[in-house]
């Protein structure tokens, strides 16, 4: 479909099935806090964003005001404890190993903080893969573009060599904003009539699909 020398993923809800894991944490974590259930598709809906950007939004709080910080850091308590699974989606490593091999440059901009997103790296082994990352600590919170930026920069790759993969229109958004081309997937948070918003070149509703967009 396109050649490219790098992609750029988006994790949750692109690479990992971890949407239960999130949703499930937000709630555990309002509750601890007394704040009122939102629901699972209101949850789902900040799903990519930074965790105070997202978790302010949704409860309505200040970011960086202690009921938010104490949310957080709740949440960040139940995200490491909590046994919900959140395998990688069927497919994913394969793909990645395939573009890796054929010469592509593979990178992550997430919504994760850098500590969270190194943990998972690490986890699944798909570290080596990737030749730069970016946490939702590390620039400002989708769809801000600076973490693309900051990896073209990294990697010296021009705006038009680049492709933004990701599940939902943060991901889609952040692309646009840079004029770079993107690719959504409708494994994640966001449908086909969401994501198409935003122009993607292409919307794959399989992990077969997405693969064959660079072939």
């Amino acid at each position: 479909m396109m050649a490219i020398r790098l992609a750029i993923f988006d994790w949750d809800g692109t690479l990992m099935d971890s949407i239960g894991r999130i949703v499930a944490c937000v709630e555990l974590a309002a509750s601890d806090c007394g704040l009122p259930l939102p629901t699972q598709q209101q949850i789902q809906q900040i799903i990519g964003l930074s965790l105070g950007v997202g978790l302010a939004g949704l409860f309505g709080l200040e970011e960086g005001s202690e009921p938010c910080d104490r949310l957080i850091d709740r949440y960040r308590y139940h995200y490491l404890h909590d046994d919900t699974p959140s395998p990688l989606f069927a497919g994913a490593t394969d793909l990645l190993h395939d573009w890796h091999g054929r010469g592509i440059l593979l990178a992550v901009a997430t919504g994760k903080s850098r500590r969270g997103l190194d943990r998972v790296l690490d986890e699944t082994g798909l570290r080596p893969l990737f030749a730069a990352s970016r946490g939702a600590d590390e620039a400002n919170s989708k769809p801000d573009p600076l973490m693309l930026n900051q990896i073209l920069a990294e990697l010296g790759v021009a705006v038009d060599e680049a492709v933004m993969i990701g599940d939902s229109i943060h991901d889609l958004g952040m692309a646009k904003a840079l004029g770079m081309a993107s690719i959504g997937v409708t494994w994640g948070v966001h449908d086909k009539a969401r994501l198409a918003e935003f122009e993607p070149l292409l919307i794959a509703d399989t992990m077969v699909q997405l693969r064959a967009a660079l072939d």
